[in-house]
């Protein structure tokens, strides 16, 4: 994108009644007003065309996922631990979409690429809070088949609804708890008065932290303890879950039974892979691909925060029936009124 930084952040010094840019020398401690967001790199010209194929994305994840919460909620049949985690996975989806929808839309539709430095951590803080959200809904339902295939007796007695209101609760304190602090390392932070251009349309941890002028091993080693100690952890436990549930059915008698076992787990085993593949994508990227364009950046960080909710609902809907005629039955009573 060829915009000049210096010239950029003069004007918005202006704007916002700051010190003139000649002397910024001689303040000790800087923070943007606001900063400015881009599209598709090198693709500006385009972006009204662009934001078409965005719109719909984003309007095939928010049905869907609104469809799976009104189908659980709706009808008692689907009132199981399965289906209460779907509907968490669902929610979560819908929190992912709503945190980068605004900014992204006003950049390609209007062209319109403030977004204010208070706004952008809070838009930060969200992004993450429902990444790590969906990472542990993802280990929850894990466990979910892992109990209903290792002790098929005991599931209704293990996975209660007290079991998974505690669960859910868990799942957002040990989000919150984890993030909280990002804004607050980010908010003490010096920054560099020409270089107040993202690298995305929307605010993301690894990327505000390296506008700054000061010392950022802080926020590194926190953000890094962030992702291991959420993301990387669950996949961790994800993978020995599924282990021993291998274990397990491989243990059964009749192959029928084993097929049966394994193709409850499908649906499940690739939501992980649609989530995780472009997170691993999105944390390499960041952290190895400083070398790489622009516009390999901003495509990963799109797959990473959109294909997942478009995905998740279309998976769900194909490989079970009860979830997929629930849906219909949710559109045709729309449709009927």
């Amino acid at each position: 994108m060829q915009i000049d930084e210096v010239t950029f952040s003069r004007t918005l010094s202006c704007f916002s009644g700051m010190v003139p840019p000649q002397s910024y020398t001689n303040i000790s401690f800087f923070q943007p007003p606001a900063f400015l967001l881009i599209g598709v790199p090198g693709l500006e010209a385009a972006h009204h065309w662009i934001s078409i194929p965005f719109s719909s994305v984003y309007t095939v994840a928010l049905t869907g996922n609104c469809l799976i919460i009104l189908a659980v909620r709706r009808t008692p049949t689907l009132h199981q631990p399965m289906y209460y985690f779907l509907s968490m996975l669902a929610l979560s989806d819908v929190g992912l979409n709503l945190s980068t929808l605004p900014t992204t839309l006003s950049v390609l539709w209007f062209d319109y690429r403030f977004i204010d430095f208070n706004a952008c951590l809070v838009q930060m803080f969200f992004l993450h809070f429902f990444s790590v959200v969906e990472s542990s809904v993802l280990l929850a339902m894990s466990f979910d088949r892992f109990v209903a295939i290792s002790t098929p007796l005991r599931y209704a007695a293990v996975l209660t609804n007290n079991v998974i209101i505690k669960i859910g609760m868990a799942i957002v304190a040990r989000a919150t708890l984890s993030l909280v602090p990002l804004p607050f390392l980010l908010k003490r932070l010096n920054y560099c008065p020409g270089k107040i251009i993202l690298s995305h349309s929307f605010c993301f941890h690894a990327d505000v932290m390296k506008r700054a002028c000061a010392d950022i091993t802080v926020n590194i080693l926190y953000g890094l303890y962030v992702v291991l100690s959420t993301v990387g952890l669950d996949s961790l436990l994800i993978v020995l879950s599924y282990s021993l549930i291998l274990h397990t059915v491989m243990g059964l008698a009749s192959p029928k039974e084993r097929v049966r076992a394994l193709n409850t787990c499908v649906s499940h085993i690739l939501a992980v892979l649609v989530f995780y593949i472009p997170v691993i994508g999105v944390s390499m990227i960041h952290r190895f691909g400083g070398h790489l364009p622009h516009l390999v950046h901003a495509l990963v960080a799109y797959v990473y925060l959109v294909v997942p909710p478009v995905l998740n609902p279309i998976i769900y809907s194909v490989k079970s029936r009860p979830i997929r005629e629930a849906m219909l039955r949710i559109l045709r009573k729309k449709g009927q009124g």
